[in-house]
């Protein structure tokens, strides 16, 4: 019996439709399952549902201590804090001086405006890590 492929499943929540749409068109493209949010939803048992393998958040907000504050619950959830997070953000300087809490929560960061394939990459290596850390956990 083969194992039927699953598209990654990515979700990526940014306030502007558009680049919500542009993620949706270019991830689908490379053949990621999107799902979009135009807010950031503090309910964890429905990021929980949504069961994404990788969040693509930014993290400026119009409520600016939304995008951090939303990462850390992530982080500090026991049923989400394994799942890859990458920050989208044109905040350089904000992002510059949380980096060091940013490395330890193994956060990626790509800048806006961004080319694909940094995005991409970032995705792709993501994923590889927590996959690595999946099996390991599962072998230990």
């Amino acid at each position: 019996m083969t194992e039927e492929f699953q598209p990654r499943h990515i979700l990526a929540i940014n306030q502007s439709p558009e680049v919500l749409e542009l993620f949706k068109a270019l991830l689908e493209d490379e053949g990621y399952r999107i799902t979009v949010r135009p807010v950031v939803d503090k309910d964890l048992a429905a990021i929980q549902a949504l069961a994404p393998d990788l969040i693509v958040l930014d993290y400026m907000w119009d409520d600016e201590d939304s995008g951090w504050s939303f990462l850390q619950l992530l982080k500090m959830h026991p049923a989400t804090q394994a799942i890859p997070v990458i920050v989208c953000t044109g905040a350089v300087d904000r992002v510059e001086a949380l980096k060091p809490h940013l490395d330890r929560m193994g956060v990626r960061v790509v800048l806006k405006p961004f080319n694909l394939e940094d995005l991409l990459d970032a995705i792709a290596i993501a994923l590889d890590v927590a996959e690595t850390a999946l099996a390991e956990t599962d072998q230990g």
